[in-house]
């Protein structure tokens, strides 16, 4: 039976060449379709953004072209493009080491300063990006991407609350260690984007839709956030055919 790894690398292998074929047979733009998807900690993040990528699937005619979701999935495909030892997996992560912690790994060469490992993940972003048909999931995504056509880039928030009551249920946590981990990965998320991009990450200028999980069913968000990308496809379309 294929462990967790191996399926992961497998799907994503299957994904990337999927893209390759297509690109062969169609005329493209400079970037396809592609959604960014920020997130408050217990806003349904992954949830929506699996959604949103099975709603494509089901819904784009080019269904030659598939989509997928970038999450984890990510740091796979970041290893793999920068040829990175996989021990630096735990490095890549978007969470915020300290400075000191970053630069005493670098003085006793235990990893690359993190600037280098952001850097290479922000390739990678932009390489998927380009291809086009992917959902990422975090990592600054949106403003990596912001120059390029084709991507939609959505903020998914909700009250304190009911956040955590949502990560409580779902890693069945106690309360307070579900406030815990709402606050610190709110707190992680937007120091990585401040250090890293010189950014707020509330700022609402960096996206194209903001979606309130608290008064929006995912159903409802899935079809806004899958209606607006169909809209690009349809552009392209007629964009190819003049």
């Amino acid at each position: 039976m294929p462990r967790p790894r191996e399926k992961m690398e497998a799907r994503i292998s299957s994904w990337y060449k999927g893209l390759q074929d297509y690109k062969k047979t169609e005329r493209r733009e400079k970037s396809g379709p592609f959604v960014t998807i920020s997130r408050e900690s217990g806003a349904y993040g992954t949830t929506i953004a699996d959604m949103v990528c099975e709603y494509l699937r089901k819904h784009d005619r080019r269904r030659e072209a598939p989509w997928a979701v970038v999450d984890k999935e990510l740091i796979q495909k970041v290893i793999e493009e920068h040829q990175f030892p996989v021990i630096f997996e735990k490095y890549l992560v978007e969470s915020r080491a300290s400075l000191i912690e970053d630069t005493l790994a670098e003085l006793f060469g235990l990893h690359p300063p993190q600037e280098i490992l952001v850097r290479r993940i922000s390739e990678t972003i932009l390489h998927l990006a380009t291809l086009g048909h992917v959902i990422f999931v975090g990592r600054g995504a949106n403003i990596i991407t912001r120059k390029l056509p084709n991507g939609r880039h959505v903020r998914l928030v909700g009250s304190f609350e009911k956040r955590v009551a949502h990560m409580k249920e779902y890693l069945n946590l106690t309360q307070e260690q579900a406030q815990e981990y709402v606050v610190k990965e709110d707190h992680d998320r937007q120091a990585y984007i401040k250090r890293y991009f010189q950014k707020e990450i509330g700022d609402v200028s960096l996206y194209d839709l903001i979606i309130n999980t608290d008064t929006v069913s995912l159903q409802d968000a899935v079809m806004v956030i899958g209606d607006m990308v169909l809209r690009i496809e349809m552009k392209t379309r007629r964009l190819i055919q003049k």
